[in-house]
């Protein structure tokens, strides 16, 4: 081997990059005259501030080729309402760190060396003299002329000179610098009466805040017209062609103010002008905005609109990045949260971001997105919330403003009606006979018309009984033959397209029946021969961008034809190019009838004439269920277009029979969903905000709007803590010398022996044992505000199961007889010898008693003694002698009877009466129950062992205790709510960063490390990719191996056909599985609920032969017939695929594996080619 020659230069070893400048030199003049006095350093706080190491926005930007999606190593910018850790907060250590001692045993020599440093000797040599640094500036002529003494002297002669004016100082005060005003001398009465009057104010408001908790958010009154508007703004930063609506006005005021706004209206009312206006604004104040959308495809369109209007307008999504520079940028929710964790500097010229369909936060899987961007947002966004209507708006709004700590208001504005209101029908025709069985079900001012309903009842009926009388009777069905769709779906449309109610939006909540249907409707011609010209022409320019054989496959070929007659299909197994063409089509009213599933109505601006349901039952993930209300509004929102339509149509297919009238009207007419939180902790989101020690994880799931309700009333819970704290110091201190030496631990005993007690009695009571033998006539121990130890008997039992209540005659004195409703407020804390005493009552005197209604709470005891009463007789005898007129007559018999055999039972039984054990006689076999049982016996037992009972001043001391023991308590609980303890989700956050630690992404102080690292640059399945990748598992396949084996990160539909791929694919498949299943397994051990076979069956390889074949060059004609997964599914598959290429790549780069990283790259450019990566429509 033939060594290279290098040259040597050790000099290059002391180089090293100017240090930023610590301080600044700051002049000094005169206040008056501006003379040069002095000049003095000013240190810098701002220094060495970068994107490494801090959130705030006073840090250099990064390199640019970090710009626009960050990194993530940058720290993120810092979220709005939250502050940088003070001195005090950093000094304060975790339960992680350790306590380091800076004084004593510190450590001299450094790892690895042999020796290190002696500072044991080390004394300071004296402080050198102050130097003037004007002094060291003397010699330069230009700075100043003179010495700094020869100034000085000359100033204070010049002074005397004056008469001994004195030197005016810099002060902000005229008081202070002595210089009189016109106005008259404040006299210091005056001055105490001012002074007296603001205080008083300021305890007003004080009072008043404490009172009543502020409000962010603030409802718009959009009933006012804005006739000013134009006044107001004179010059507005866009203008439309029309007159805006009040709803607008209200909103473009808003954005004037730079106020933030929740624009809760109806479907196609306008909401869009909303955020133009935001765009406009931003153009003109050369800032920026970020509208986010829920879907790719409404992004999409999106940015052809807002281009169309503005010009500069960029697109981000995961496969696309066209102008990324521009004023307005569109994308996706999850690439806007991605460019917030990894600090990107397009936040710094942010003014506004949009989001679009916010009711989109209602999704259990990303619902969770929008709440973190949302807490994420820096504090000078200004945020635009675009929504249908929802019923807490109000609620969402006010947890921006204080739960998310934002700390602005928002302003909610709301649209009371739609613009083209609906009426909604019922159709039970199935043929040309019937085709005019419409029957209107709810008018156009929402009134529900049960005579409608009825009438289609009856008509349904009828056809039934003519059917039977015909053929027989029929056994009823909810499905209807192919057949019989066909029927129903060409008298409806033959009807419709008569009476030119076209455009038609058929909801099917069923990919294989909007495809059924469209093709069952081949016979049906709704277009003419110039439109059929104008769709050929059309779909022809739009279809030359595929490649000849992409052009020949099943599905577009299809498609053509149905679209000449002006029917389409619109789901996700459509391919993406078509569904495009299928919507540029609907805009211009050439498509006649559309085939559609749910996503269509998801923010989709595509009006339609009619809208039509082929069903209000649909499959959730989970199991079918009617539509929700919301659900319905946004589909049936669809009909009524805007200028065109007076009113929309809906229509509700009555198939195999007529829905029940209440689920309609709860669907109909029902409240829209409300805005529900879906937060759930990430393990992205974890790793991200661990790497950031200012951050932290407890942070953000506090201010998640699932914890806003728990929050609401953390600042009256911290006055509260402040004054029992108060209230605790002031206190005398408890004796507990001599005898009282175990007061305390008796005082727990008593509370642990009456919360023990208080257990058993709920299980006893809540089981069916236990309200069996609380039955007519059972003696029971009754104890309450009114009673100690009392017996009663059961004379009625209430039948509300939920609030049971029982009617009892109860012993008192007898001057304590009358009618005693049940006490809701508590029972004041007794004495112990009363809690522990199983004494019963005895009246001192001639024996009373009443009839009273008792909660099953007040029940101590369930005795083994039962009375033969007449309760009608006792109750009715007891009522009437509440009467004023019989308030002397002597009681009944009934109630003398019952009343002597209760006081001769607790006569004969002073100590106690035996009562019904849960376990034993009442048969409660639970654990809780034994076991509170065990210790209720051993706890009762204890009690004679103490000795402060026999202190003189026992009685005394326990209630000093008792009364700094409740305060102690109620202290405790607000200090536990107000805690991060109290965080429903803290213990799934320790169980999932148990899992990190074990699995080496964070070490045990909780500091990120590479794994960690490596999990951040993935979006998706992070733990498994990192283990895959840490493990070579990748590493050694051929690139478009690795890409079929990732394709099950992907694909989560169900397949019939298993894939045939080869021994090595195999081996992977296997792999993969392993790692997932011992990660699953390691997640359970750690305490996380989610079972194993629930986390390994959510990786699918049914697509694991279409992908490889993909990559390695097959044409999509023929890679279609490999699977029987719908092509536009296999298209969206692939296009996702590609972004998990990219993060791996991206994670092999950090890791340093240089052949995964060259692999990715590879199998990325495979994948992408022809129609799963053809350019958008909307966009090129």
């Amino acid at each position: 081997l033939r060594a290279l020659k290098r040259d040597r230069q050790p000099h290059s070893l002391l180089q090293c990059g100017v240090s930023p400048l610590h301080s600044s030199l700051s002049v000094v003049r005169h206040p008056t005259t501006g003379e040069l006095l002095d000049f003095t350093e000013e240190l810098s706080e701002d220094t060495g501030l970068s994107c490494k190491n801090s959130l705030s926005f006073l840090r250099p930007p990064g390199p640019p080729g970090q710009t626009l999606r960050g990194s993530t190593t940058n720290y993120p910018f810092l979220p709005g309402g939250m502050e940088e850790l003070s001195l005090d907060q950093i000094k304060k250590k975790t339960q992680l760190e350790e306590d380091i001692d800076f004084e004593n045993n510190l450590l001299s020599t450094p790892p690895g060396f042999n020796r290190g440093m002696d500072f044991t000797n080390s004394e300071p040599k004296g402080t050198p003299s102050e130097v003037s640094l004007l002094s060291l500036l003397s010699s330069f002529d230009d700075i100043i002329d003179g010495r700094p003494e020869h100034g000085e002297q000359e100033e204070k002669k010049r002074g005397e000179e004056k008469g001994g004016e004195r030197k005016v100082q810099r002060s902000n005060s005229l008081e202070e610098l002595g210089i009189k005003d016109g106005l008259p001398p404040v006299t210091p009465s005056a001055r105490r009466a001012k002074e007296e009057e603001e205080k008083k104010k300021k305890e007003e408001q004080e009072n008043k805040k404490e009172g009543e908790r502020e409000r962010w958010a603030v409802p718009v009154d959009i009933n006012t017209p804005c006739e000013d508007f134009h006044k107001r703004i004179p010059d507005p930063a866009f203008k439309w062609p029309f007159e805006l609506d009040v709803f607008q006005k209200q909103a473009v005021l808003c954005l004037e103010k730079g106020q933030s706004v929740f624009v809760a209206a109806h479907t196609s009312a306008g909401k869009t002008v909303v955020a133009e206006y935001a765009i406009a604004l931003s153009q003109k104040h050369m800032t920026r905005t970020i509208y986010t959308s829920p879907i790719k495809a409404l992004s999409n369109q999106k940015f052809r609109d807002f281009k169309g209007t503005f010009g500069d307008v960029g697109l981000l999504t995961g496969d696309v990045q066209l102008n990324p520079e521009a004023s307005c940028l569109i994308m996706t929710t999850e690439i806007l949260r991605s460019m917030l964790y990894n600090g990107s500097d397009v936040i710094r010229d942010l003014e506004w971001v949009i989001f679009d369909e916010v009711h989109y936060i209602n999704d259990i899987e990303r619902g969770v997105v929008w709440e973190e961007v949302l807490i994420m947002l820096p504090e000078h966004v200004g945020i635009i919330l675009l929504s249908a209507t929802v019923p807490n708006a109000l609620e969402f709004s006010d947890w921006i403003g204080d739960g998310a700590e934002r700390r602005e208001k928002i302003f909610v504005i709301s649209t009371l009606k739609r613009p083209v209101p609906l009426e909604h029908f019922l159709y039970t025709g199935n043929s040309s006979k019937t085709q005019k069985e419409l029957f209107l079900l709810v008018d156009s001012n929402g009134t529900f018309l049960t005579k409608g309903y009825y009438a289609a009842v009856e008509a349904k009926k009828e056809r039934t009984s003519k059917h039977a009388q015909s053929f027989g009777a029929k056994t009823a069905s909810q499905n209807t033959t192919p057949n019989q769709d066909r029927a129903v779906w060409l008298s409806l449309l033959s009807s419709l397209s008569q009476r030119d109610q076209t455009p038609v939006v058929a909801f099917t909540f069923s990919r294989t029946r909007c495809d059924d249907n469209a093709r069952a409707l081949s016979s049906l011609d709704l277009t003419s021969s110039a439109e059929k010209s104008e769709i050929h022409c059309f779909f022809n320019k739009c279809i030359t961008r595929l490649r000849g054989s992409d052009r020949q496959l099943p599905q577009v070929l299809q498609m053509i034809q149905l679209l000449k007659k002006g029917i389409g299909v619109h789901h996700s197994g459509i391919l993406p190019i078509l569904k495009e063409v299928i919507e540029m089509l609907f805009t211009r009213g050439l498509v006649k009838v559309l085939f559609a599933t749910e996503t269509f109505a998801m923010g989709v601006n595509m009006p339609a004439r009619t809208v039509v349901f082929d069903s209000i039952r649909k499959h959730d993930g989970t199991g079918f269920r009617d539509l929700l209300p919301g659900e319905y509004i946004q589909m049936a929102g669809r009909a009524g277009r805007r200028g065109l339509d007076t009113t929309g149509t809906v229509i509700i297919l009555c198939k195999a029979g007529v829905h029940e009238m209440s689920d309609l009207h709860k669907m109909m007419l029902g409240k829209p969903t409300v805005l529900q939180s879906q937060f759930r902790l990430t393990y992205t989101m974890i790793l991200n905000l661990l790497r950031v020690e200012a951050l932290r994880v407890t942070d953000m799931m506090k201010r998640s709007f699932s914890e806003c309700h728990c929050r609401r009333d953390a600042q009256s819970h911290e006055k509260r803590i402040a004054q029992l704290k108060k209230m605790l110091s002031s206190l005398p201190p408890i004796d507990t010398e001599g005898q009282l030496a175990d007061l305390v631990t008796y005082y727990h005993t008593v509370r642990e022996l009456t919360l023990t007690r208080g257990t058993l009695q709920k299980a006893t009571l809540e089981s069916v044992n236990g309200v069996k033998a609380l039955s007519v006539g059972r003696v029971v121990v009754i104890n309450n505000s009114q009673h100690t130890n009392a017996l009663g008997v059961i004379l009625q039992v209430s039948s509300d199961s939920a609030n049971r209540t029982f009617t009892a005659l109860v012993l008192c004195e007898k001057d304590g007889e009358g009618t005693l409703k049940p006490d809701a407020a508590p029972t004041p804390p007794k004495s112990p010898q009363l809690l522990c005493s199983t004494a019963l009552f005895i009246p001192e005197g001639p024996c009373g008693h009443t009839v009273q209604k008792i909660r099953a709470e007040d029940v101590t005891g369930i005795t083994v003694k039962t009375l033969r009463v007449a309760p009608d007789r006792i109750i009715d005898n007891f009522n009437k002698r509440q009467m004023p007129r019989f308030k002397l007559d002597p009681p009944g018999q009934a109630i003398s009877t019952t009343t002597q055999e209760l006081l001769r039972l607790a006569e004969a039984n002073p100590d106690g009466v035996a009562t019904l054990d849960p376990v034993n006689d009442l048969q409660l076999k639970g654990v809780e129950v034994v076991e509170a049982s065990m210790r209720l016996r051993i706890l009762q037992e204890s009690l004679g062992q103490f000795t402060c009972v026999h202190s003189p001043r026992f009685s005394e001391e326990f209630s000093r205790l008792q009364e700094r023991m409740v305060l102690q308590e109620e202290l405790d609980r607000l200090q536990f709510l107000v805690s991060d303890q109290s965080l429903s989700l803290l213990p799934e956050y320790h169980q999932r960063v148990e899992v990190l630690k074990s699995l080496q992404y964070v070490d045990a102080g909780g500091a990120v490390q590479l794994k960690g690292r490596v999990a951040c640059e993935l979006s998706s399945h992070e733990l498994l990719l990192t283990e895959l990748l840490f493990e070579g598992a990748l590493s050694s396949l051929p690139p478009e191996e690795s890409a079929a084996l990732l394709s099950c990160l992907v694909f989560t539909q169900k397949t019939q056909v298993t894939p045939e791929i080869n021994a090595s694919l195999q081996e992977g498949v296997q792999r993969v599985l392993g790692v997932a299943k011992r990660i699953a397994e390691l997640q359970r051990e750690c305490g996380l609920s989610e079972s194993v076979e629930d986390y390994v069956g959510q990786y699918k390889f049914g697509l694991t032969e279409v992908v490889y074949c993909w990559a390695r060059g097959m044409p999509f004609s023929e890679i279609a017939t490999l699977t029987d997964v719908q092509e536009g599914i296999v298209v969206r598959c692939i296009q996702r695929l590609d972004e998990v290429l990219k993060d791996v790549r991206n994670a092999a780069r950090i890791v340093g594996d240089s052949v995964l990283y060259s692999k990715m790259e590879q199998a990325s450019t495979a994948i992408k080619r022809d129609i799963v990566f053809t350019a958008s429509l909307y966009t090129h």
